[in-house]
């Protein structure tokens, strides 16, 4: 082994559930499918919580909740579609929660919108669409989690994802860096503003966690470079960053809010 970018690290053994999230009931939006919010739903349901997961893909929606309720028991999964750029569909994803299980304890806003385009050449749409799901629907989601735990009074937790790239210039991505250090400064008043009632807001930033939507949309090129900077040579499971998710989510960050955590290997 003559470098550090010949390293390849063993793949992690998967951790089992430790009732972390016992009684709980949960919001994960962008849930649908092999991605980091349908990993989070997996975990969040092998620690003993209750979920409503949201999606504006329907049929992977309905095909995950299918599957988590055959393995986890009905009573524990429900789903509701939700694009997240439409306040109507945010609330009702909401309300589906309170109406399904009595209450909401913990929120997790995953959707987010990624593309790849030169600064000179991106198009006011190409900027907008990306602003508007990953930024926009975060806080919209944000806003619809702290409305709905201050009114219950019994605190709560968010958890946003953010992404290193909200630290770190990439070329190609000023519009999803952007949208994530917007999410990252989101986090952070948030925390700050919803203290006063218990709620405690914290965010995670992967690096690269691979799953079949990202290496559908991202070239073979780009995902070894980006492979190639990472510490142990290798990208992150999506479980593994859903781990964190579910440590944020957990009575064991009880007094961390407005933090974001980098789930990362990558060099300095």
């Amino acid at each position: 082994m003559s470098s550090v970018e010949e390293f390849r690290a063993p793949r992690p053994e998967y951790v089992p559930g430790h009732g972390l999230l016992k009684g709980r009931t949960a919001v994960i939006t962008a849930a649908a499918g092999a991605g980091i919010g349908g990993a989070t739903a997996r975990r969040f349901l092998e620690e003993g919580a209750r979920i409503v997961i949201g999606d504006a893909h329907v049929r992977r929606l309905n095909a995950s909740e299918e599957a988590l309720a055959e393995e986890f028991g009905a009573g524990n999964v429900a789903s509701l579609p939700c694009d997240v750029t439409e306040e109507t569909e945010v609330r009702a994803l909401f309300d589906r929660a309170v109406r399904e299980h009595g209450g909401l304890d913990i929120v997790v806003n995953n959707a987010g919108l990624g593309g790849t385009a030169e600064l000179v050449d991106m198009t006011d749409e190409q900027w907008s669409k990306v602003i508007d799901v990953t930024l926009n629907g975060t806080f919209r989601c944000t806003r619809a989690a702290l409305r709905t735990l201050k009114a219950a009074g019994r605190g709560g937790v968010v958890v946003n994802n953010a992404s290193v790239v909200g630290w770190r210039a990439q070329a190609g991505q000023a519009h999803y860096a952007a949208a994530k250090a917007g999410v990252m400064a989101l986090t952070r008043c948030a925390a700050v503003e919803a203290a006063a009632y218990g709620v405690r807001v914290n965010a995670v930033a992967p690096s690269l966690a691979m799953h079949p939507h990202l290496a559908k949309v991202t070239s073979a090129e780009l995902l070894a470079e980006l492979t190639g900077r990472e510490a142990f040579g290798r990208y992150a499971e999506p479980w593994e960053v859903a781990n964190a998710i579910v440590f944020l989510a957990s009575g064991y960050s009880s007094y961390m809010t407005g933090e974001t955590v980098s789930i990362s290997s990558q060099r300095a």
